[in-house]
């Protein structure tokens, strides 16, 4: 294929991304969603406030939402799921508000896996390498974060000793905002990023969680609203994170910044073109990235370096399915957007 044509093909490919916008579907419930999992074009969970979760396998056609049984007064901040049967359900909130539970039937029916027994323990996202091993993360403990990990598929929650984790800093915490603040990446890498203290900061581990290792980063924060909300590896070394302050939902400034060692150093990504604060961001493809926020969502097509507004339309979360070209977004009073390559 000629060189002239080559090209002809990827700014196609770049002006249909960057055309792309929401379809809205009907997803049953007025729930706030705050979790989303897309595992094909076909097939995607979601989940969200008052015990609720959601499920499509005719690619957002149409959606059926239920309450767990004895779980309505739950958040599920998080939910990763694996095909039309099996995912996992993370409720955030202190003491036994932090949960996990799991099907292997569509949902038919949930184990309650665990149960957090620490009062000051608050647990934020779950993250898993494949359907048996992963892992999850809570807030600060007596001065480090908390992180259990599984290896049998949720049968059993073991804590890593607070000794391989380096000390939390004063007012630091991760957001429960869409579930992307941790991420596991390959066989056994891992990140989780912060925010709420005077500095930002990203948390990575290369063994399975086992030990953790931190980096500063300069996204902007300084209060307990402000930070690091969602991160996102395309590989073990190309990362990027955004967030912003989640009470100047329209503000944008120093938001952005990606890495290229696997986390170890972070670079501000300046006049980006991000718009506004942003609370997910995930990639969509070989250099383009996706970043939703409340007031909208902005396309990147050259690994996060520069921004363009998408749509005004707000969620929450978003997640672009492992195997496809389909992606779902989340939000308020059970909204649920699909997005097409």
């Amino acid at each position: 294929m000629t060189k002239p044509i080559l090209l002809l093909l990827g700014m196609l490919l770049v002006n249909a991304t960057a055309n792309a916008q929401w379809q809205v579907q009907t997803s049953g419930t007025t729930a706030r969603f705050r979790g989303v999992s897309a595992v094909s074009d076909q097939i995607a969970w979601a989940s969200g406030a008052n015990g609720t979760y959601a499920r499509t396998i005719d690619g957002g056609k149409t959606w059926q939402a239920a309450t767990l049984p004895g779980a309505e007064k739950l958040d599920f901040r998080d939910v990763e799921a694996f095909d039309a049967n099996t995912a996992y359900l993370l409720s955030i909130g202190p003491g036994d508000a932090s949960r996990i539970y799991k099907t292997t039937d569509g949902g038919k029916s949930w184990a309650l896996q665990f149960t957090n027994t620490n009062p000051k323990a608050f647990f934020d996202a779950i993250a898993f390498w494949d359907v048996n091993n992963g892992l999850a993360v809570s807030d600060p403990v007596d001065g480090r974060f908390v992180v259990i990990r599984t290896s049998d598929g949720g049968k059993t929650w073991t804590p890593i000793s607070p000794q391989n984790m380096p000390p939390a800093l004063e007012g630091e915490g991760a957001f429960a905002a869409s579930g992307t603040c941790l991420i596991a990446q390959g066989k056994t890498n891992a990140w989780f990023a912060t925010g709420g203290a005077k500095v930002a900061r990203v948390f990575r581990s290369m063994d399975n969680g086992q030990t953790w290792f931190v980096a500063s980063t300069p996204i902007k924060t300084g209060n307990a609203a402000s930070g690091i909300f969602s991160i996102a590896f395309k590989d073990a070394r190309l990362g990027i994170v955004v967030g912003g302050d989640y009470q100047k939902e329209k503000e944008a400034s120093d938001q952005i910044a990606i890495t290229q060692d696997g986390g170890r150093n972070w670079t501000l990504v300046k006049k980006s073109g991000l718009t506004a604060f942003r609370s997910a961001v995930t990639w969509i493809g070989n250099s383009e990235l996706l970043a939703v926020g409340p007031s909208g969502s902005d396309l990147s097509t050259d690994d996060g370096a520069s921004w363009n507004a998408n749509d005004a339309a707000g969620f929450h979360a978003f997640s672009f399915a492992r195997k496809g070209n389909t992606g779902w977004a989340v939000g308020e009073k059970g909204r649920i957007g699909k997005f097409k390559r």
